[in-house]
């Protein structure tokens, strides 16, 4: 009676698993075997070719050596030598690693033996037909004898290589034939187990077939995303979820996982655990949105921020549709997308319309006054007042002396305030090209700059080890001429100006108020001056184009130098503070990002 086995439980496929892990294993085993043969062969065979082509460099080196020799003595160039000396190492060479290939063969030693003295030989014949061909001591006759010696050698030579080289090619007629009848084997092992595996997968088969009833439950799940494809999502950086309001059970596709930072099904989908991926910021529009789905059973779109782990901020836009599904349950079907990029992208468009909008305003401002209303009045003014001679001043009155003197002051005072204005321009419009600099070098530039008025007030200027980073060099310069200057400018006349400049490197979160962090690292410099100092609540308004805190005619300037600070510090994503107490000094601060 043939038995027939009966499925009709998950034990019958559990017993099927571990009968069939048992042959699998049993069966892996002898191929395992019957690999290691076919590698055991295989080193075999490549023995028997390394053998074969040692003794092939052996006599290339020989035969290198005997040209190198010939071409010497018929020309006497010494180029024809080179071979020669070469040679022995490389006959060295190859006896050494024929000897290791034959360690276990005796027959082949000992005919390396002798083909060795052969070699000796060979070589101590070319040295005396070396001497006797040379012309100090040439000698016809014995030169002739060691000629035909060594072509009597060389013919022995090659014997015994090709002797070596037959029994070598006997062993390997017979291990290639035992090579071939073990891979023969190869296709008869793979048949056996793809009979095995097809075997076992077909009662497998059965069982599943009976008990297919147990897939029902999932059609719910397959009805709703049996069009999706993970591959879509995860290019096109969108997900989907399923929200069944009947049962209040929450489903998330695999890349909804991923789009909070997660591998698949790492977590429990739930409304909370949703919100806790959240920004603190959006929380209450979100939880808001959800509540509307629970009455309203509708989603719109809703804009919001997600905290991944992290500390990543990523943005979201979600939007969903409530389905019915044939049983009658109500189900919402959401979507999920990451719109970070576009985000950000927006913003810069934004920023850089700003910076646009804002630079165009200075400029036609800046156009209007510096090219026709400041410098064309300037250049009359001046133009007339150096027309006036000594000899017409000498006949005015004091007084009208006196406004000759104000009005050139005042054309002196307009000219360098125009300057100023072309600088601040300079620093918006002209190209920003960014080079790897020492700021170091920079600072020295602009200690040479300022030479004339550190050695007029004797200042001492201090500075640490400053970085190197991607700068506009010229703008860093002119940042460093203005603090500087502006330093000596209001130090206090009974005190020896004092500039201590020092940096290090921050995280940009040890500043959250301040810097952009969209940027990790930043490099803190600071210039600290013993100088008059100035009220701290100025602090902001001193780097306002035009702003000055003193009266020009006790300290000479234009209240541009520190807006122009401002706009450099700027133009490198970067920012400066001012902090100060009077009459002690003031310190300046200025981070460029890394």
């Amino acid at each position: 009676m043939k038995w027939i086995p009966n499925f009709n439980s998950s034990n019958s496929l559990r017993v099927i698993f571990v009968i069939a892990v048992f042959i699998l294993l049993f069966l892996s085993s002898i191929a395992y075997r019957h690999n290691q043969d076919l590698n055991d062969s295989s080193k075999v065979v490549m023995h028997t070719y390394e053998i074969n082509i040692q003794l092939e460099r052996l006599m290339s080196a020989i035969k290198d050596a005997e040209t190198g020799q010939r071409g010497y003595i018929i020309t006497r160039n010494a180029r024809f030598l080179t071979p020669y000396i070469y040679s022995r190492d490389k006959v060295n060479k190859s006896f050494i690693n024929l000897k290791k290939l034959t360690a276990d063969n005796p027959k082949q030693q000992q005919n390396l033996k002798n083909l060795f003295k052969l070699i000796i030989q060979r070589f101590n014949s070319f040295e005396y037909c070396l001497k006797y061909s040379d012309p100090k001591t040439y000698d016809k006759r014995k030169l002739d004898n060691y000629m035909f010696s060594g072509r009597i050698l060389m013919d022995n030579i090659r014997f015994k290589v090709d002797e070596m080289n037959d029994i070598e090619q006997t062993y390997l007629k017979n291990r290639l034939k035992i090579y071939d009848d073990e891979i023969s084997l190869s296709p008869l092992f793979s048949i056996l187990l793809f009979l095995v595996a097809l075997s076992f997968i077909l009662l497998a088969y059965r069982q599943i077939s009976r008990d297919i009833e147990r897939l029902k439950i999932f059609n719910k799940k397959l009805l709703i995303s049996n069009g999706l494809i993970s591959e879509s999502e995860i290019i096109g950086k969108f997900s989907t979820w399923q929200w069944d309001l009947d049962s209040n059970k929450i489903d998330y596709s695999d890349n909804q996982y991923r789009l909070l930072g997660y591998e698949p099904h790492s977590f429990v989908p739930e409304q909370e655990t949703f919100l806790n991926f959240v920004h603190p910021d959006d929380k209450d529009i979100v939880a808001s949105s959800m509540e509307g789905i629970l009455n309203n059973k509708i989603l719109p779109f809703v804009y919001y921020k997600i905290l991944l782990p992290t500390k990543e901020i990523r943005y979201f836009k979600s939007t969903g549709k409530l389905l019915t599904d044939q049983q009658g349950s109500k189900i919402l079907l959401g979507i999920n997308f990451d719109i970070t990029d576009e985000h950000l992208l927006n913003i810069e468009l934004q920023d850089r319309y700003r910076e646009l909008e804002k630079s165009n305003k200075e400029l036609a401002s800046f156009n209007h006054v510096a090219s026709h209303d400041l410098q064309e009045p300037l250049r009359k003014i001046q133009t007339f007042i150096s027309r006036v001679s000594d000899a017409d001043k000498d006949i005015m009155s004091d007084s009208a002396k006196n406004y000759i003197i104000k009005i050139e002051a005042s054309a002196k005072r307009m000219r360098v305030l125009i300057d100023d204005l072309l600088l601040f321009s300079r620093t918006n419009t002209t190209k920003k090209e960014f080079i790897k600099t020492a700021l170091t070098e920079l600072l020295s530039n602009a200690e040479a700059e300022l030479a004339e008025v550190i050695s007029e007030k004797e200042a001492v200027i201090t500075a640490g080890k400053l970085p190197k980073l991607e700068v506009i060099p010229y703008q860093i310069e002119q940042l460093f001429i203005n603090l500087i200057g502006n330093s000596l400018k209001y130090s206090q006349p009974d005190n020896i100006p004092k500039i201590t400049i020092e940096s290090e490197k921050i995280d940009s979160s040890d500043y959250p108020e301040i810097l952009d962090q969209s940027i990790k690292k930043f490099h803190k410099i600071t210039f600290t001056d013993n100088g008059m100092g100035f009220d701290p609540q100025f602090k902001e308004t001193i780097f306002v184009l035009f702003q000055r805190l003193h009266s020009k005619t006790d300290y000479p300037g234009t209240g541009i130098g520190l807006a122009i600070c401002k706009k450099i510090t700027e133009n490198h994503k970067g920012y400066i503070t001012a902090d100060s107490i009077p009459g002690k000094g003031s310190v300046f601060t200025v981070f460029l990002p890394e």
